[in-house]
């Protein structure tokens, strides 16, 4: 069984290390993080939430958005006809970053301490493969009851105009009373979704405006504030991993570099982070249902040393 989670005010865990990491729960070898806490007991608990059989992906189409944020490479697919025989490969040219994505324990460091999960510094990112997505994989993926908290359907129904592609702060206020909208509560290891209609939006932008808000650094936009309380908030619900269909689960440009959701949950928890969800039908089907909470089902690439990887999710209702 895993560690009971300490209180958040023991932060960080490794003093003489950065700010609010948690570096030794699980002990000063562990690539997991807080996938630790998806075990067994999880797992099974989990498959109680299937109830009506439907099954929803999770995952955007890999060449979306149609001009990637942050400088990154558009996605290609080459197709190899192994004439004369009627025959077919292909070739995937793909930055990880682009489209849905699980962050992993690699990209993202603290930025002043200059270091990533359990103190592995650059050096070992580049000869090692510690920290790598494959430990997932190992593991047995990323599988455990999904919660969703649908963020856009709650701020239609209260009249408030969200400004999507603008620097927007989801807040813990907000979070806690669309968990009690939807009569959502929340159990150790489950895994956050959060729903903001941004991809529906980002998806029907014309090209122009696709390519003008994708050369934006940072490309603004709607996600949760980085601050303490919402890091409280986090680490007191236990989450396994948190996503959500925004660019970087936190909204940016970030506002708080000292409560930096990014270094907090990556660098120091060791919690995945998923970006770019496609969480629209997935958000019909359990308003139609009246049932937030679901089995969820993710297998990234089994890349040794992997940095990101696209989620390969399923939810199943």
């Amino acid at each position: 069984m895993p560690p009971q989670t300490p209180p958040f005010s023991s932060l960080p865990l490794q003093k003489d290390g950065p700010r609010g990491n948690a570096w030794g729960l699980y002990g000063s070898e562990d690539e997991l993080g807080m996938l630790n806490r998806l075990t067994p007991e999880t797992t099974l608990a989990a498959t109680k939430e299937i109830v009506h059989g439907i099954r929803i992906s999770t995952d955007w189409s890999m060449n979306m958005p149609k001009v990637p944020c942050f400088g990154r490479q558009k996605f290609h697919q080459h197709i190899y006809h192994k004439a004369p025989r009627t025959v077919n490969d292909d070739i995937l040219t793909l930055n990880t970053q682009s489209s849905t994505q699980w962050d992993g324990f690699r990209h993202f460091g603290y930025q002043d301490h200059k270091v990533y999960f359990n103190d592995c510094k650059q050096e070992e990112i580049m000869t090692s493969t510690k920290n790598g997505t494959h430990v997932w994989v190992e593991n047995g993926g990323i599988v455990g009851r999904g919660v969703l908290l649908d963020y856009a359907a709650w701020a239609k129904s209260q009249g408030i105009m969200t400004a999507l592609r603008e620097t927007t702060e989801i807040t813990v206020s907000d979070l806690e009373a669309i968990a009690a909208s939807q009569g959502v509560t929340f159990q150790p290891g489950d895994i956050l979704f959060i729903h903001s209609g941004f991809v529906k939006s980002l998806e029907r932008l014309p090209d122009e405006e696709a390519s003008a808000y994708a050369a934006k650094n940072p490309p603004p936009a709607i996600g949760v504030k980085s601050c303490e309380q919402s890091l409280k908030w986090i680490w007191e619900k236990q989450f396994a991993a948190v996503a959500g269909d925004m660019p970087a689960f936190e909204a940016i440009p970030f506002q708080n570099t000292t409560h930096w959701i990014h270094e907090w949950l990556l660098a120091g928890w060791g919690m995945p982070i998923g970006e770019f969800f496609d969480l629209e039908r997935l958000a019909e089907e359990c308003a139609r249902l009246k049932k937030w909470s679901f089995f969820f089902s993710s297998v990234p690439l089994n890349v040794p040393g992997g940095v990101a990887s696209p989620p390969n999710g399923v939810a199943i209702l």
